[in-house]
């Protein structure tokens, strides 16, 4: 489900404007406060900018895409609020038929949250499912001094690492420190691929003009079966999970039968627009490309980088881009094409000979489905490489020897337990204790963590530190890694062991992002500062990989969460009700890592 709001803009040059996802006011003036980063930015704000279809580029009170926003907070904006109840029902998007489903105000996608760079969001999540705790992830949302609101089962809260019980509810409070594109979904189990899931707009300034923003387009695999089941069997597969039965795009598709349909984008001959393409799948890296339209990339995932041009997007689960769209040519039906990335997934929609993508139509075409040709979608599994952030920054290589951390990724199958299969890092796979999350640790000064629990502290206030993730174990596959709390830097890339040769590393404004692609059988080194005080989570996004433990957590700057966090009664007050829940009598048990 799609919402747009409209509004007018004045005419310019002759020039006229309007229905666009607007901001929704004008952010207060005020002094911005100012964090310090031991990073250099060599682009200044113009605090004369005004944001409008001519100077995207712009924002207001000193703040434009020239602001490094990690260094620069914006002043305080509205406070938008937000209620979200989350449901079990049914859900038919490819006309398939109806299967069990688990729903966000009883729609899918959930509602678009929308706000303006500055505002603080306050979303009260009411969990009304039936046998099933709940928690809700912003994600790619950095949570500055707010960690206990970063809705991870085990690590953040027990009302958020409670999970939610039935029956309760949860507010969510959080400054909108960045702009762009992300999402929101479930963090419980594999919950999110039954449905929990919604995306968010964070109106703000962007590095090239167009005319009308379209909003976001999630795109996801789906399956026939519920993603609790599936899970459960995934555990336990000696040849991997099982197949998605289709692709969505905003919620529908056709399926293989040639029910359903296509979700329709409309256009006007002429005018350019944004589209904000999300990866919301379970287990699908996916290529998107539009028939005669280059994309203009202009962000990944909330980083603002220097436009470029190409006819099509690797994009993996949980990344975002948005891109720029020229509507320049002949009135007509175009595809919008969504190809999987075969090299390291399957879904069963692909032998079924059906299109799978969406309809870009100009206003005054036929209704009928497009007869156009596109370029032959690659089948890879690999990033985007062109990604240069706009704001510059330079990661600091001196502590690389010091800080430097090697996480060995590997596998175990244990056939005492029906051949239950999990991920290690360095030897663990992970697995957090719902009713006692790491910031209760924390609160109750407790250093006995759980085993499993794969903490790695960070106490160097605003120091750099450097990770190394390897693939070590002979069955490689691309691993999705999301960082929470963090964009991180990416200095290193390979397709092998990395031989320790630090003259290969790029530390002169690497790419930045919080979702990046781990190469099968490779390695990546990542890089970001102890700026942000809390437990935060980094895992693998294919939630399958997740549930089986793929995942560590960094506990940052320990002695200073509490005082950073202020009331955390949300964590103590979730953890009694969850507790309460969950030693009562209820239809299941935890059974894989509860993230």
């Amino acid at each position: 489900m799609l919402l747009v709001t409209s509004f007018c803009l004045l005419a310019i040059n002759s020039f006229t404007f309007a229905a666009t996802i607007p901001r929704s006011d004008a952010l207060q003036h005020g002094q911005p406060a100012v964090v310090q980063r031991q990073a250099t930015s060599t682009r200044v704000a113009d605090s004369a900018c005004t944001n409008g279809p001519l100077t995207r580029n712009c924002w207001s009170s000193g703040l434009s895409v020239a602001t490094d926003f990690d260094a620069k907070a914006p002043p305080a904006g509205k406070v938008r609020t937000h209620n979200l109840e989350i449901t079990n029902t049914t859900a038919n998007p490819d006309g398939n038929g109806a299967q069990l489903a688990m729903l966000i105000n009883g729609q899918y996608p959930g509602p678009t949250i929308i706000a303006d760079w500055g505002d603080t969001l306050s979303i009260t999540v009411k969990n009304s499912l039936q046998d099933n705790g709940t928690s809700i992830h912003w994600h790619g949302i950095r949570q500055l001094n707010s960690c206990h609101y970063d809705g991870v089962n085990g690590v953040t809260e027990c009302k958020q690492i409670r999970p939610i019980a039935p029956g309760q509810s949860k507010t969510y409070t959080f400054k909108c420190t960045q702009f762009g594109t992300t999402w929101y979904h479930s963090h419980h189990s594999a919950q999110y691929g039954d449905g929990v899931v919604g995306t968010i707009i964070i109106n703000g300034p962007a590095t090239a003009n167009y005319d009308y923003d379209l909003g976001t387009l999630p795109i996801t695999d789906w399956y026939y079966e519920p993603a609790f089941m599936l899970n459960e069997r995934a555990q336990h597969s000696l040849v991997g999970p099982p197949n998605a039965s289709n692709i969505l795009v905003n919620g529908t598709m056709k399926n293989a039968n040639g029910g359903g349909s296509y979700f329709k984008m409309t256009a006007t001959k002429g005018k350019k627009y944004r589209i904000r393409l999300i990866n919301t799948s379970v287990d699908s890296f996916l290529h998107v490309s539009l028939d005669g339209h280059p994309f203009t990339v202009i962000t990944s995932d909330l980083v603002p980088i220097k436009p470029y041009v190409t006819d099509q997007i690797a994009i993996n689960i949980g990344q975002r881009y948005d891109v720029i769209i020229n509507a320049n040519q002949t009135v007509d039906n175009y595809w919008f094409r969504v190809g999987l990335g075969t090299d390291c997934g399957h879904n069963d929609i692909l032998a079924s000979g059906v299109q799978v993508g969406a309809i870009f139509h100009y206003g005054g075409a036929s209704d009928a489905e497009p007869t156009t040709s596109g370029v032959a979608l690659k089948t890879t599994c690999a990033d985007e490489t062109n990604l240069t952030p706009w704001v510059s920054n330079t990661v600091p290589s001196a502590p690389l020897q010091s800080t430097l951390k090697e996480f060995a990724l590997d596998f175990h199958i244990d056939s005492s337990q029906n051949n239950l299969f999990r991920w290690l890092v360095n030897g663990s796979d992970m697995k957090v204790n719902w009713g006692k999350p790491t910031l209760q640790y924390i609160l109750d000064s407790d250093t006995a963590y759980a085993n499993k629990s794969n903490v790695f502290e960070m106490s160097v206030a605003n120091g750099w530190y450097y990770w190394w993730i390897q693939t070590t174990g002979a069955f490689g596959l691309p691993h999705p890694i999301h960082l929470h709390g963090h964009d991180f830097y990416i200095v290193g890339r390979g397709d092998n062991v990395w031989d320790g040769n630090t003259a290969s590393l790029a530390f002169t404004n690497p790419t930045r992002r919080d979702v990046a692609t781990l190469p099968a059988g490779g390695y990546l080194i990542l890089a970001f500062p102890a700026d942000n005080p809390g437990a935060w989570l980094m895992h693998c996004h294919i939630a399958w990989h997740a549930s089986q433990g793929l995942s560590v957590q960094f506990l940052e700057r320990k002695s200073e969460i509490k005082p950073a966090l202020g009331d955390v009664s949300s964590v103590t007050d979730g953890c009694a009700s969850w507790n309460s829940w969950w030693n009562g009598p209820h239809a299941y048990g935890q059974t894989d890592s509860g993230l």
